[in-house]
């Protein structure tokens, strides 16, 4: 029998640094300074700035919030300051340590540990709302995290997310660069997928894969999204008439 896929290979990959924290992104700056942090907020807002639109921070005001992947603690602020009781989860020491000491600087507080995600330390019913921005489908086994989430959430409670789409132009553009010119065009995109982006045994899902893998829940809207990277490489006048569907993000709102 194979042996299942484990989660170390993914944390081992993300302790080296928190998403989006990158040079490019921070320069020379101080880590874990305000000028640091707000160098990685002006990033990751720019390039989504439907994060906002998706997650209406400020409509949870008063309510007990899980997040699921705290990352660099961006969004994280963002629920605080929104006067959410905040709890957060990820899989890495450096994710809790930013997300910590991100809090910090701006004089908040959060609950915050270091766990795996597919086995959630919480009662059962126990939250509002889940948050999980780009997360999921970095997990071995995905459907073991959705479960656990439903588990977590509070009957009537919200799951706001966002996971990858496999239908789309980044998708598409990875799978020419490591399967077409490279000679293998028989390689699956999802092959590409799961050893070319980010962490080993990265997932795309389309649309209707995602409806199933939330079937437990009573509704999810699963709504794909063009980002900047998806036009990135094609000329204006082209990837305007881009539409949505082609998205390398698609957004979740799935209530229990």
């Amino acid at each position: 029998m194979a042996e299942s896929p484990s989660n170390e290979p993914v944390r081992a990959y993300w302790e080296q640094e928190p998403c989006g924290t990158d040079r490019v992104v921070v320069g020379q700056l101080p880590p874990l300074t305000r000028e640091w942090f707000e160098a990685v907020e002006r990033s990751r807002y720019h390039y989504e700035p439907f994060i906002h639109s998706t997650a209406q921070f400020s409509r949870h005001h008063g309510r007990d919030l899980l997040e699921v992947g705290v990352g660099a603690g961006t969004d994280h602020l963002q629920w605080a300051r929104s006067g959410c009781r905040c709890h957060g989860v990820d899989l890495t020491d450096a994710a809790i340590e930013t997300t910590r000491a991100r809090l910090a600087a701006y004089g908040f507080t959060s609950d915050l540990r270091r766990v795996d995600a597919e086995t959630l330390p919480f009662e059962s019913n126990r939250f509002d709302v889940v948050y999980s921005w780009g997360v999921i489908h970095h997990s071995a086994h995905p459907e073991r995290m959705i479960a656990e989430i439903h588990r977590v959430l509070k009957p009537g409670g919200e799951f706001i997310g966002m996971m990858y789409g496999r239908h789309s132009v980044i998708a598409l553009r990875f799978w020419v660069r490591h399967a077409l010119l490279k000679g293998r065009p028989w390689r699956s995109i999802a092959d590409v997928i799961g050893t070319e982006i980010e962490s080993p045994g990265t997932k795309a899902y389309t649309v209707r894969e995602l409806q199933r893998l939330f079937s437990a829940f009573e509704a999810c809207d699963a709504r794909p999204v063009i980002t900047a990277p998806d036009l990135a490489d094609w000329p204006k006048a082209i990837s305007r008439f881009f539409p949505d569907d082609w998205g390398w993000f698609i957004t979740l709102h799935a209530r229990k």
